[in-house]
């Protein structure tokens, strides 16, 4: 994968390896604000899912980390899910003043990215206060991670952020109640086949670094689990801090690189701040 040293940090400039992250997570947040932009009264998650994947196929995108998923409405918080098809899109159509969420993870050219667009049809503003109050928690998870707290410590603490801004934390109810999850370079190949949503050669990716993490002491899961009470592991993490409120959810999805430097400030640093949600912070402040 690329190399994760202070070499890699934005004030000594980007890698090669990383510019290739950086341009598929790019390209996968210009997918999720063209398709946006086409959602209308009536379009199902199936319909805007299938609109992700066919935008990236048109680009190039060929094998997945997993295929796109769209939630609307109450499914933006994952009330009632229980068990993994659910994440699955679905006929729900979207309403006028309905939150939506898309979620998708392209590989590009052998580079991967895991991004999640939280949006709504016109206006919403619990939706819009979601929005608000994830940035506090994208501070916090950056401040904690250069501090080199143990990953489930640092969930711990996103959870009682949430509980002071009185919301409910949604990405427990992903499998393994992942908050984020390391993604690395995958072999391109003719043929990216895929297996219930997931791109196969991603997947055994994240399988051999669960077998060298476990004999090693670290989870490339990033959970409230005790196989996530170690250190950041230098790598690239896809981390989503997920809220939800009464019926309505938000969150967002991007790169946040570990590296192995002793200085702080490049120890850790999101690989991209030209994002929709950080663009939609700074406009807000600028007003």
């Amino acid at each position: 994968m690329a190399s994760v040293t202070s070499a890699t940090s934005p004030g000594a400039g980007l890698t090669a390896g990383l510019r290739g992250f950086r341009e598929v997570q790019r390209l996968a947040y210009a997918c999720a604000e063209a398709v946006a932009a086409q959602l209308k009264p009536g379009v199902t998650e199936r319909a805007a899912a299938r609109m992700q994947r066919e935008w990236l196929r048109e680009r190039g995108v060929r094998d997945w980390f997993h295929l796109p998923f769209a939630w609307f409405g109450d499914r933006t918080a994952f009330v009632n899910f229980r068990v993994p098809l659910q994440f699955f899109p679905t006929n729900r159509e979207l309403e006028p003043g309905m939150a939506f969420i898309l979620d998708m993870a392209p590989v590009h050219q052998g580079f991967t990215a895991d991004i999640g667009y939280s949006g709504c049809l016109g206006l919403n503003p619990v939706h819009d206060r979601l929005l608000a109050d994830l940035e506090a928690h994208r501070e916090l998870i950056l401040r904690e991670v250069r501090e080199r707290r143990p990953l489930r410590e640092i969930y711990q603490d996103v959870d009682r952020l949430m509980v002071r801004q009185g919301y409910a934390n949604r990405h427990r109810a992903y499998p393994f109640g992942v908050i984020a999850h390391k993604i690395d370079r995958v072999k391109e190949r003719r043929w990216s086949p895929t297996l219930f949503g997931f791109g196969t050669q991603s997947l055994k990716g994240l399988a051999s670094d669960a077998l060298h993490g476990h004999r090693d002491g670290w989870s490339p899961l990033w959970s409230p689990y005790t196989f996530s009470d170690h250190p950041p592991q230098p790598g690239l993490w896809a981390v989503e801090p997920h809220l939800g409120f009464r019926g309505t959810g938000a969150k967002f999805e991007e790169i946040l690189v570990v590296t192995d430097s002793k200085d702080p400030q490049e120890s850790a640093f999101w690989l991209d701040d030209d994002l929709p949600h950080v663009r939609r912070w700074q406009e807000e402040k600028a007003a």
